[in-house]
């Protein structure tokens, strides 16, 4: 471990004189790609600088132990210090993990209606504000791509993208079916219902890291339809894509221009090939499926919301609060930072092992 922490400390101070160099300053794409480098080792290199102190602190306490004047001074001084070495050396481990490439990308998410008719939209609907408020907490920017609203309210699919720092490391433990435990609004009797919606979250993908051969694309332009279907556009501006050797089709009507709507459309069929692959790719490793937090499937229930216990469980790793009205306005940090900490811990197994 301190052989790699001693390179990547090199590799930072190397990093901070080329970027005083006159000819890399004048080169935007290189000063860009070393400043973003810089960013991704900073904080690794901030702790094991602590680290280093800490052991140095260390052995002067050591020395002092026979002092008579500061020996129990020096005692009490060591406990404090490998407390602290022992947390640096955690920190460390954590900072070490391998990185996941598309954590710093933004996302495209999909939530659907699933089991439970009418109420399964609404809860979609409860879904999509509880990300709503979530990105506003974060300082977020979220856009709406697509949508078909459910008949007695929510949403019986709704795509949209959330732009910001750092993305998808926090949402992509999103993938799966939500469960709701409730009495519905459309239930006369008072009987609590189940109700599922099913949750998709896909990194954003830049042109070069898939390829799409334009002679595989179908293109539909139709005219953007609004609450109930009425048509509130009378220039074709919505755009249906249609990827032919997957059958892949994503629509979008919610950007002004046909343009626009064709570009974005463009991202997320980007993004739902990309997804695709990265699923064939975890089918066959095994041990890197094993290691992540739940299946990424669609199917797979991953929490459950019960309003009658104002509750919310976490089923992948066994996590409850009973801050279920707080979560579903947005507070989904407790719930997100649980999982990047299992995540972590499972990782850190696998390393050992």
């Amino acid at each position: 471990m301190i052989e790699r922490l001693d390179l990547i400390e090199k590799r930072y101070d190397e990093i901070n004189n080329l970027l005083m160099q006159p000819d890399i300053i004048s080169d935007i794409n290189r000063s860009r790609e070393l400043s973003i480098e810089l960013s991704s080792i900073e904080e690794t290199v901030s702790v094991y600088r602590k680290y280093k102190k800490v052991l140095s602190d260390i052995e002067e306490s050591k020395e002092m132990l026979h002092d008579a004047e500061l020996g129990e001074f020096a005692k009490e001084e060591l406990v404090r210090l490998n407390e602290e070495k022992d947390n640096l050396e955690n920190e460390l481990k954590v900072l070490l993990l391998p990185k996941d490439e598309n954590d710093g990308k933004n996302v495209i998410m999909e939530i659907r209606g699933a089991a439970g008719g009418d109420e399964a939209n609404i809860f979609a609907g409860d879904l999509f504000r509880m990300y709503q408020k979530y990105c506003e907490n974060q300082g977020w920017k979220l856009e709406i791509i697509d949508y078909t609203e459910g008949t007695s309210g929510g949403f019986a699919q709704i795509e949209f993208m959330i732009k910001g720092s750092n993305v998808y490391s926090k949402l992509k433990y999103e993938n799966g079916s939500h469960r709701v435990q409730r009495v519905p609004v459309t239930e006369a009797n008072g009987r609590i219902q189940t109700s599922t919606a099913t949750v998709l979250v896909m990194p954003e993908v830049e042109d070069v890291s898939i390829e799409i051969n334009p002679n595989d694309l179908r293109i539909d332009v139709y005219c953007a339809s609004g609450h109930g279907g009425q048509g509130v556009n009378t220039t074709p501006s919505a755009v249906r894509i249609t990827h032919l050797p997957t059958n892949t089709v994503v629509t979008c009507q919610n950007e002004r221009s046909q343009i626009q709507n064709k570009e974005q459309a463009m991202r997320v069929l980007r993004a739902r090939l990309y997804e695709a692959k990265q699923r064939e790719q975890d089918e066959t490793v095994g041990s890197e499926r094993k290691s992540k937090i739940g299946t990424g499937d669609r199917s797979e229930k991953i929490r459950t919301y019960n309003y009658p216990q104002n509750r919310v469980t976490d089923h992948r790793i066994g996590y409850t609060t009973n801050n279920l009205d707080r979560v579903m306005n947005g507070a989904l940090e407790d719930v997100i930072e649980a999982l990047i900490t299992e995540d972590q811990k499972r990782k850190l197994m696998g390393e050992e092992a």
